[in-house]
């Protein structure tokens, strides 16, 4: 093999086994402004895009210990690393593919060593983000609390009314 092709292998084989996610997709006519917006998108969210040969990418798989089924892998191949939230990068995928009609189609995706269909990535882009889970986990814990707050503060206040009410009647 080629040093450059050998470069090339070595690289995308670092980025798989380095990636908590990878998403599979096939494109078209995708044009070069479209994909520089899209790629400093997913730089923002600590996501890449590859396009890569089905051959090479096939290869840097198996030596990553990743088994990808050539069927699933039809047109131009373009590989979607997410290192830091999955989540957020599968989100950023489907806005782009919804915003571009035919340019992009999720083929499949791999999530916490598992082989996802296309479907399973669009319902993985439809979780909440952690952030979002984290507010809504803050706001289950605290309406509780602040429930109970409101009747004590509902309490407090209509026995000062009612002394209140009280006081002016007998000052009448």
């Amino acid at each position: 093999m080629r040093p450059e092709k050998q470069f090339l292998l070595d690289e995308i084989q670092d980025k798989i086994v380095n990636a908590k996610a990878l998403v599979f997709a096939s494109y078209k006519k995708l044009e070069p402004n479209a994909a520089a917006g899209f790629r400093s998108n997913l730089a923002k969210i600590g996501g890449s895009l590859e396009v890569v040969r089905k051959r090479i990418l096939i290869k840097a798989a198996q030596v990553a210990g990743v088994t990808l089924d050539k069927e699933l892998l039809e047109g131009h191949i373009a590989v979607f690393f997410a290192d830091q939230d999955p989540v957020q990068t599968t989100k950023i995928i489907y806005q782009f593919s919804s915003e571009n009609e035919d340019v992009l189609k999720v083929l499949c995706g791999r999530f916490e060593g598992a082989i996802c269909s296309a479907q399973d990535v669009e319902l993985i882009s439809k979780l909440p983000s952690k952030d979002e889970m984290r507010a809504q986990l803050l706001g289950t814990l605290e309406a509780p609390l602040s429930q109970t707050l409101a009747v004590f503060e509902a309490l407090m206040t209509s026995v000062i009314y009612c002394i209140d009410n009280k006081c002016q009647q007998s000052n009448e």
